[in-house]
Formats: C-alpha cells, sequence, structure tokens
C-alpha cells in the first residue's frame, strides 16, 4: 500500500514525463483501522500529545555540572587558614600553630535509569506527531523519576526505597542525617561516605504556624540569605496548608509579607516558594519543607548524552525503543540548607 507522499512523487513523475494532467487519489486505508466509520477510507489521527508530567523542580536552581566518568568526587575545603587566636600583624611563625586547614571529600558512582517502549510498527506510521511526543514524554517522565530519588531515595538500603533507586539510585534529601546544626559527613571514596548532616527544625507539617518559618529562616545562616536561587520546595500540601494561616483579623496571614499573590503562595519571608511534590508528603517524619540557597546546597552531575535507540522487529509488528539516562546528585555545601521534619 502506497503512503500519500508515495503517490504525490509518482504523480508528479508521470505528469512530467507525459505533460498530461494526473489525478492523485490521497484516499487510503489506516494501517491501524480498516476503514472510516464504516465507509472505508483513512481514519483521521489529531496530532498525539500526552499528559504533562511535573518535570525535577530541583533543576529549577540547584547547581548542574557535567560530567563523563563512571563516578564523580566532591571536595570541600575545610578549616580556617588563618590563626583565629590572633590573626592580625605582618609577622608569622612557619610550621607552628594548627590553624586546622582541611579538606573533606566524598565519591558517588554515576546512576542510570533506564526505559524500554515497544511501539506498532502500524500506530508509529498512522499517528502524527506520535515520535515526538514519545521523546517528549520519556524526557520528563525521566526528570519525574530522578527527582524522586533526589528527594526520597536512601542509597544506603535496596529493600524499602527501590521505587526510588535503593542501592541503585541516587542520595535523596530525606536519608541524610539531622541535627540542630550542620556538618559534613566522613571523608573517603566508599558509599558509606559523604552523608552530611543537615540543619533541621522539628514542627508538625500538618499543623503549620508563623513561628515554624521564622525558625526555618533563622536557622539559615545570613550569609546565604541574600544569594541567588535561595528558595523554599514545599510540598503542595504543606503550602495548601500555609495558605490557610491566617491573623487575629482574619486574613491571610502571609498577604501582609507580600507572600501572596493571586491566591498563590509565590514567596514567603522574601524567599520564593517552589512547589515540589516529590518531597515527602506532610506528616510523623516528613521532610516537606526545604530553606536552602539551591546552588550551593545541591549539585547535580549529568552525563553528557543520553542514549535512545530503536530495535525493529523484537516483536512482530513492534518496534522497541531503548533509553538510558546517567546522572549523579548530591547534597554538596550541608551548610547552605535547613529542613523541616515532621512531629
Amino acid at each position: 500500500m502506497k503512503t500519500i507522499t508515495e503517490k504525490l512523487l509518482s504523480g508528479i513523475k508521470q505528469t512530467l514525463e507525459t505533460g498530461e494532467k494526473i489525478t492523485i487519489d490521497l484516499r487510503e486505508a489506516s494501517a491501524l483501522t480498516g476503514g472510516g466509520d464504516g465507509q472505508g477510507g483513512k481514519t483521521y489521527f489529531d496530532d498525539a500529545f500526552a499528559e504533562l508530567r511535573y518535570a525535577n523542580p530541583f533543576r529549577q536552581a540547584a547547581r548542574v555540572v557535567k560530567e563523563s566518568g563512571s563516578s564523580a568526587q566532591f571536595v570541600a575545603k575545610t578549616g580556617n587558614a588563618a590563626t583565629q587566636a590572633n590573626p592580625w600583624g605582618y609577622s608569622f611563625t612557619p610550621n607552628t600553630g594548627t590553624p586546622g586547614t582541611d579538606t573533606s571529600i566524598w565519591q558517588l558512582p554515576t546512576r542510570v535509569i533506564t526505559a524500554q517502549l515497544p511501539i506498532r510498527s502500524a500506530a508509529m506510521s498512522d499517528i502524527n506527531y506520535l515520535n515526538e511526543t514519545i521523546v517528549e514524554d520519556l524526557m520528563l517522565e525521566f526528570s519525574a523519576i530522578e527527582a524522586a530519588s533526589m528527594a526520597r531515595n536512601n542509597d544506603q538500603s535496596g529493600t524499602t526505597t527501590t521505587t526510588t533507586g535503593g542501592t541503585d539510585g541516587l542520595r535523596g534529601i530525606s536519608s541524610y542525617p539531622i541535627s540542630t546544626t550542620a556538618a559534613y559527613g566522613t571523608s573517603g571514596t566508599a558509599i558509606t561516605n559523604g552523608l552530611h548532616t543537615l540543619a533541621a527544625i522539628s514542627h508538625s507539617a500538618t499543623v503549620p504556624d508563623f513561628n515554624m518559618v521564622v525558625d526555618m529562616v533563622n536557622s539559615l545562616p545570613g550569609q546565604y540569605w541574600s544569594l541567588p536561587g535561595t528558595a523554599w520546595h514545599i510540598h503542595p500540601s504543606l503550602i495548601s496548608t500555609i495558605r490557610k494561616l491566617k491573623n487575629t483579623a482574619g486574613l491571610p496571614l502571609f498577604q501582609e509579607t507580600g507572600g501572596a499573590e493571586g491566591g498563590q503562595l509565590v514567596s514567603m519571608m522574601g524567599f520564593p516558594v517552589i512547589p515540589n511534590a516529590y518531597l515527602d508528603v506532610p506528616g510523623v517524619g516528613s521532610r516537606s519543607m526545604v530553606l536552602a540557597n539551591w546552588p550551593r546546597f545541591l549539585t547535580i552531575a549529568d552525563v553528557e548524552e543520553m542514549t535512545i535507540q530503536a530495535m525493529e522487529q523484537t516483536a512482530p509488528g513492534f518496534i522497541t525503543l531503548y533509553a538510558e539516562k546517567r546522572l549523579v546528585s548530591t547534597v554538596r555545601d550541608p551548610f547552605a540548607g535547613v529542613v523541616l521534619v515532621g512531629i
């Protein structure tokens, strides 16, 4: 059965050769359906589309770099170079004193997300814009998978977090140890190194209040407040609850601080609010809100290529697309963020 393009080219060739008027019949049977409404002819297919997925919100402000290796190592300079007891004056004594300068290193292996899509050959020939829709939706699907892993995965355990990667996934923010003050994790190249301690505020995530928000801001060191990229990442359920906070006059509480515009909580305490559905759902033990300077707090290292390969006739009448994407993510500066832990 000739396609429309083949019929057009054949007709053009014929009229060039003979000089005669050629009538080209563009009616054709669909590869998927025998006829249109029982009358024969081709069924019209509108452009294909996919439901819009929630792309990875961490990429809106996090530091993103390119890498090409099987692992990535991160190095932080720690300690003071100046002698803190008395750093003033021109003189210094070589080879004495303990300024405490050191480095903390950690190394993470590259992780891979894979997918395969079996598609009927007839569908690919019939449905308009199907190829582009598949690729676009696959990119967004990978983005959603990596976001869930960055938020909730425990890369130290493969038994309870396999849907977000487990030991094959990324190191999720929810898996980092917490305390009242931040600290770098142990230094080394083992998978157990680099588990930094994050500063945390404990409060009911289902019954938020104004002081909870203030305490989180106060826990983020002041040097990060005015930097570009400092923002809240909040689970939409918690945003909905915060919107309902009212003052004694019954007015929206955060409207007074310029935070609510048109019913949307777009900023809070001067920092933008980014809805992040991949964080924990508010509840006991949840980490459903993070305030951070994201370019310093979180680093995403992408392998510079994404692979998509089409394999024909892996099953009769089907084409199978194989795809993979590789990346690493880590909390890079544990002092640059603070998390809310639900109680």
